[in-house]
This record gives structure tokens, sequence and C-alpha cells, in this order.
């Protein structure tokens, strides 16, 4: 068990190159992966438990203890991404397959890759995990009603099947997940070492399938796509972070929050294309290339964060993050 935690340790720190690399295979030897699109909803459910598992009711102390700061940052994450996604479909005359992928990326929760990120730019963790169980909690309810609004005007988007497909693959095994914790909390604090390899193993073989079913669509439009992902994610990260200083947070919360709003949860994403938009197939396109590219972005990211932290005052630490971590 202790060796399975270590691989887990390592492989959830690294998932970023971890995705880059079996993307690149997938790409190149196709088979190897492609199977893995059939089970699309499935994979994300076991990711979406494997964060259920991991989170305590203590965990939403954070709710009540700094609720601003929470609102605040999802306030950010359900408008500006949404937007950006919307503008740049307009912008570059994205055809309805890509714009509704771009979109469904941009409407989406933050993704669990931000609290590693948000970790190593030494920003403000406990925020970052809060944000992110908060906007997976709201999405539900969100994202279809968020889709339906902006995508509509490309494709026939339907807001029930939409809000059941983000129930079934989100927020039924995320409650799952928290349920069982309850009920047998000394079994869940045996293994939990060993959780983030379970999402991790699910996550990248849901991304490498996807880039292996499309390898030869990549060849076609993903310049196109790869420089709209690439505006998306570092208008998200900039305007996360001009957002958080108009409300005057601190170095580490505002780190916290531009990370969060930037990185979302493709995984998700790439699903609700895959069952929602079966008659557009590049729709799970933008999906894929964003997994791939929010992990190099927020690492670089994190990186000029955590170099500049030494400039930052130490009156602008915050203590209750301490407590946290």
């Amino acid at each position: 068990m202790k060796n399975i935690a270590k691989i887990s340790d390592v492989a959830s720190k690294n998932i970023g190159i971890i995705i880059i690399v079996l993307s690149i295979v997938a790409f190149f030897f196709p088979p190897m992966f492609s199977w893995a699109t059939s089970y699309t909803s499935l994979l994300l459910g076991v990711a979406m438990f494997g964060m259920g598992l991991t989170i305590k009711l203590d965990d939403f102390r954070i709710v009540f203890t700094r609720p601003k700061e929470l609102l605040i940052g999802c306030f950010a994450q359900f408008t500006i991404m949404p937007l950006l996604a919307f503008c740049l479909a307009k912008a570059f005359h994205l055809s309805p397959d890509l714009a509704i992928g771009v979109i469904l990326v941009g409407c989406c929760p933050g993704g669990t890759a931000s609290n590693v990120i948000t970790y190593i730019a030494d920003g403000d963790t406990a925020l970052s995990v809060g944000m992110t169980i908060f906007s997976t909690l709201l999405a539900p309810f969100l994202t279809p009603v968020l889709v339906y609004l902006l995508g509509g005007s490309w494709v026939e988007v339907s807001l029930l099947a939409m809000i059941i497909s983000v129930v079934k693959v989100v927020l039924l095994p995320v409650l799952a997940g928290i349920l069982i914790y309850q009920l047998f909390p000394a079994f869940v604090e045996k293994i939990r070492d060993v959780l983030p390899l379970v999402s991790v193993v699910a996550i990248v073989l849901l991304i490498s399938g996807i880039v292996g079913s499309n390898a030869d669509k990549i060849v076609t439009c993903g310049v196109m796509v790869f420089i709209v992902v690439m505006l998306h994610n570092i208008c998200g990260l900039l305007l996360g972070l001009t957002f958080s200083k108009i409300f005057n947070l601190n170095y580490k919360k505002a780190t916290a929050v531009a990370i969060e709003v930037g990185m979302q949860n493709s995984g998700l994403a790439i699903s609700l294309a895959t069952t929602n938009f079966a008659a557009n197939p590049l729709a799970t396109l933008p999906g894929a290339i964003f997994s791939v590219w929010h992990n190099i972005s927020g690492s670089i990211f994190a990186s000029i964060r955590r170099k500049n932290k030494k400039d930052i005052p130490e009156c602008e630490k915050d203590s209750s993050e301490r407590i946290y971590n």
C-alpha cells in the first residue's frame, strides 16, 4: 500500500506531464487509447467519486469562514470563462461543433488540477479546494443554463438533458464519495493516499481517448482550436487575477482565484460533448486540447507567481490559510 501511495503522490503532482506524454502517444498511436471514449461518462464519474472520497464535512467550513473570497471566486468562475468562450467563438467564426466545445469548457466548474497548481504556486490552497467543491456543486444547474444561453445560437441545446447529465456524472458521484467517507471514515483514511491515483488514471484515459479518437481531426483544425484554447486559458488566468485585485484580495487568495478561474474541469466538458452533442463530433476537441494546455500554462503561471512572491510584504500573508494547510 505504501508503494502505491508513493506512486499516487508522484502521479498527482505530475498529472500535467503524464497527460501531455500520453496525449502525444495517443495522437501517434490512436488504437492504444481510442477505446476509452466508450467509457467517457464512467471515467469522469470515477474521477468525481474519487474527489468526493477526499472531502470531509470540515472542508465545508471554508464556506462559512471566508464567504467573501469564495463568492468572488465562484462569480468570476461562472462569468469570465463563459463570456470569454462566447466572445472567442464569435471572433474566430468557429464552426458550430468547435464553438459549442469551447463554450462547454468555459461553462464548466474548476477542476481538481487547479488545487495542485495553487499549491505549487504557494497560493491559498484551502480557498482553491473550497472553490472547486463549491463550483462543482453549483455546476448541475449553472453549467447547463450557461451553455443553453450562450451556445444556443450555434446548436440546439437541451437544457433538461444537460442538467441530468451533470447530475449523473458529477453531483451523484461526488455526493456518493462524501457519503462513503462519512459512513466508513476509518477505511477511507487507510486508502486516502491512494485515491488521487484513481482520479489521475480516469482523467488521463479520458483525455488520451479523445485525442486518439480525434487524431485526424486535430491535424486539420488543431492549430485553430489550440490558438482559441490558449487565449481562453491565458485570458482567464489574467482576468481572474485582475478581478481579484479589484476586490483587494491578498497575494495568496488572488493566486488561488486566478488559477481556479483559468483551469476548468475540461473532463466534464468532454463528457457533456460526448453525451449531449453526438451530432457535433468535434465538440470534444476543445476540451481535450484544453486539458493538455492548461496544465502547461498553469505550471508556468505557478512558477512565475512563486518567484514573484518574495517581493510581497509580510503583512499580506494570511494566517487563516496556514491553519487549513
